[in-house]
């Protein structure tokens, strides 16, 4: 009879002495020690797991990661060296121990006589379409190696694209949260100190400083609702976009948004671009081309566009036109598309269009930067100093009549 997989809790040492801990899932707690020696981890500390242990959450793998060991992957088997033993090397310097984890299943698929890209679609979360897409022509045209660098290449354009647009969005969103916060804890707790004051004092008080008091008022009172319903907020928003329609509808709205949108549109077209030309250097039929590039579009409104151009393909007519019926996709783009099917190098023509957006996408972040930071300032600047504008009217008030 066979044992029901459990799972166990270990701990042990790299080659390089580093510690390392996680949980296997595995028969027996000698199949978990023989497969963490395996992987080059030493002594090796393993028992069953209890309802009372917190759980292990291995680190992530980042797609930075990957990109730096496709690198090293396309260099060995450029050397000569064949896949398996490429990834066996690639496991003793693997630090991150879910990189391990993951280069160690798809070593034990390749040694079960799966090929490299069968071997990727196990593991989705980590090699996407395009990746697993990108392989398989590599290894039916035997230039596994060359196409690696030129998924190296693209990957790293991709996270340099994604870095700066989420570094745009990150400064003015904090800056906007601290506000929000600095603007609570004044009215929670600075503002009632100077109600009483003035309460004391006697007096009508200014018109400003009224408002102020009933503002402050209400986040006392209320105080729950104030640092409660951004979160929901949040919540709400996830739990919509969680939905087909809701996504459909908040993906919508962010094109349309008067600057952020128009950085994702032109970072949705340099996408496009790249990895429609990516795709069909490497030999990918079109038709696949448009199904990976519609699934990693990003945007549930382009990725409907795209697959939109895969019926029309398929009924014989071009790929500019429903492109350019969408009104997502700049005349510009469509034209230099239609260009490139009337001339045949369409592959050519997307990689410039590529380059085009991209630099577009840098100009665009830092305009909407530079725009922003004067706004966010003059914000700060009424809501901070039209508070102690109200406090101190009260007290100038005083002053005069004193005087």
């Amino acid at each position: 009879m066979a044992t029901k997989p459990q799972e166990f809790i270990w701990e042990g040492k790299t080659a390089q002495g580093q510690k390392r801990n996680g949980v296997m899932t595995a028969n027996s707690q000698a199949v978990v020690i023989a497969k963490l020696k395996k992987q080059g981890i030493t002594d090796p500390k393993v028992r069953e797991k209890q309802w009372y242990d917190l759980e292990l959450s291995a680190p992530k793998v980042e797609e930075k990661e990957i990109t730096i060991f496709f690198r090293q992957l396309s260099t060995m088997l450029n050397a000569g060296l064949p896949v398996v033993q490429g990834f066996a090397l690639a496991e003793r310097g693997a630090e991150n121990p879910a990189l391990l984890k993951l280069l160690t299943a798809v070593r034990e698929s390749l040694e079960g006589g799966a090929p490299l890209a069968e071997a990727f679609r196990k593991h989705p979360d980590e090699f996407d379409k395009l990746t697993c897409a990108l392989i398989e022509a590599g290894e039916a045209g035997g230039i596994l190696d060359t196409l690696l660098l030129r998924l190296c290449d693209y990957k790293e354009k991709a996270l340099a694209l994604k870095g700066k647009i989420k570094s745009a969005m990150v400064y003015p969103i904090s800056i906007i949260v601290i506000a929000f916060i600095v603007t609570a804890i004044l009215m929670i707790f600075v503002v009632p100190v100077f109600a009483t004051m003035f309460s004391d004092m006697g007096g009508e008080l200014p018109m400003p400083t009224q408002v102020v008091m009933h503002i402050s008022d209400a986040f006392v009172a209320y105080w729950y609702l104030v640092f409660g319903a951004p979160i929901a907020l949040v919540f709400a928003i996830k739990k919509i976009y969680g939905t087909e329609k809701g996504r459909y509808q908040l993906d919508k709205l962010l094109l349309n948004l008067p600057v952020i949108g128009d950085v994702l549109r032109k970072a949705a077209v340099a996408r496009f671009c790249r990895t429609f030309s990516t795709l069909t250097t490497a030999g990918v039929p079109i038709l696949d081309c448009l199904d990976t590039t519609a699934e990693i579009a990003g945007n549930v409104v382009i990725e409907e566009v795209i697959r939109g151009c895969k019926g029309s393909i398929q009924e014989g007519a071009s790929l500019s036109g429903p492109l350019e019926q969408s009104a997502i996709f700049p005349v510009m783009v469509t034209q230099m598309i239609a260009i490139g099917e009337e001339t045949g190098a369409m592959e050519t023509m997307m990689a410039k269009i590529a380059d085009f957006y991209e630099e577009e996408v840098d100009a665009a972040v830092d305009g909407m930067t530079a725009l922003m930071e004067p706004m966010i300032m003059a914000f700060l600047g009424v809501v901070i100093g039209g508070l102690v504008i109200a406090m101190y009217l009260p007290i100038f008030k005083m002053a005069s009549v004193v005087g």
